[in-house]
């Protein structure tokens, strides 16, 4: 079936529109990422301004009709630019208008004599640097790197950008040697990927936000509000996870906290300090026990670290360390008094079967029970995962100190 350009052209008018409208609306459920739905939607919405005046570009006299189609449809890529780069809170301002007034300068030197070169040809490369580019800062996300959305939205921008560059750099030798017929065929070829453009990439862009204001609502619901650390769900969940999925020669050691008279703190200096003192833990633990330790707030004052292929003597020095480093902190002041807390530790390493993390968790309470018992300040550890009775009691009574 043979289409017309005119109708293509109505068809990505159409698209693009359509595009541009469900964009705006989607600004609405997306807060955080209203700017760069609003400037996406600019976009296209400017490119299907520049296809409908490329359509009656000829009505114009002279070079204006495709300078200035040429222009628009230019600022639309450039706005899609913009947009995904303010994703990850870049800018290509600058850039955008020395490109637009290069080429505004290109269009007036051609004048008449030379417009069907600049628009078969040359018109085409700006296009082609301006996708190139939004593949690009599509790949530089590192905050959308674990979405899948984000390759395809790579591959449809770098696909244009290519097309594009054939036809700027490699159409023209083409022409020349087979025809103009060439040209027709190309053209045609042009307005379907463009159509195809218009409704991929606008879709896989929407898709790619809601991804990752998905990522986001789930991390918010696995991570502690207060201390930033993971929750109780999300530890148990993750950590028995990472148990059952590693090998039974790997060694898996297991810490859990308690902050030491830490009700004391609460009442004597009110809740707002012992946050404090909570948030100032969360940072030392962290920078204490590297990024490979799974670190999460189980309770008021408990916490827990899952160190995989660490064993005993190892997690015991990197809790000692802890230890220590935690003595030394200022946690807060108030009313010119520094607050100083400190914390005790168990710690339980798994035995020669794979253990349930429940009972790890159970062997490192009883350890930590000891380390309170002596005073405080200090680990104490059990080598071996307690036996499945004794997991159990301890555990209950975690539950009922949590209530």
């Amino acid at each position: 079936m043979h289409v017309d350009l005119i109708t293509l052209y109505l068809l990505a008018i159409g698209t693009l529109l359509a595009s541009a409208g469900m964009t705006l609306w989607e600004h609405r459920t997306h807060p955080k990422r209203s700017r760069e739905l609003k400037i996406l939607a600019a976009g296209y919405a400017t490119l299907a301004i520049g296809c409908a005046a490329a359509a009656f570009r000829r009505g114009l006299p002279g070079v204006t009709g495709s300078a200035l189609s040429n222009l628009i449809i230019v600022s639309g890529y450039l706005l899609i630019l913009h947009g995904v780069a303010s994703l990850n809170r870049r800018q290509y301002r600058v850039g955008s208008i020395v490109m637009l007034g290069l080429l505004a300068l290109a269009w007036a030197i051609a004048g008449t004599p030379w417009q069907t070169v600049m628009w078969d040809y040359v018109s085409a490369l700006p296009i082609a640097i301006a996708c190139g580019m939004t593949s690009r800062e599509l790949l530089r996300n590192d905050g959308m790197k674990s979405l899948q959305s984000r390759y395809i939205a790579v591959i449809v921008s770098g696909g244009h950008a290519l097309f594009y560059a054939f036809r700027a750099l490699i159409l023209p030798w083409l022409v020349a040697w087979h025809g103009r017929d060439m040209l027709l065929v190309l053209s045609q070829i042009t307005m379907y990927e463009g159509v195809l453009y218009s409704v991929i990439l606008p879709m896989t862009l929407l898709t790619l936000i809601r991804e990752e204001a998905h990522g986001q609502l789930l991390q918010e619901s696995q991570t502690d509000y207060l201390t930033g650390l993971g929750n109780r769900r999300w530890f148990f969940e993750t950590g028995a996870r990472v148990i059952r999925d590693g090998t039974v020669s790997r060694p898996v050691s297991l810490l859990a906290f308690d902050l030491d008279h830490f009700k004391t703190i609460n009442d004597r200096y009110g809740h707002e300090t012992g946050d404090q003192v909570l948030k100032s833990f969360g940072e030392v633990a962290r920078n204490a026990l590297g990024p490979e330790a799974m670190l999460a707030r189980i309770g008021g004052e408990e916490f827990a670290a899952l160190l995989p292929g660490h064993d005993g003597p190892r997690a015991q020095q990197v809790g000692e360390a802890l230890v220590r480093r935690f003595a030394g902190t200022i946690s807060h002041r108030t009313n010119g008094v520094e607050i100083r807390a400190t914390v005790s530790v168990g710690l339980a390493q798994s035995g020669s079967a794979t253990p349930m993390l429940t009972d790890l968790l159970a062997a490192a309470d009883q350890a930590l029970y000891r380390a309170k018992s002596l005073g405080g300040n200090r680990l104490e550890w059990t080598a071996d995962a307690v036996d499945p009775q004794s997991a159990e009691e301890v555990a209950s009574r975690r539950r009922k100190s949590a209530v």
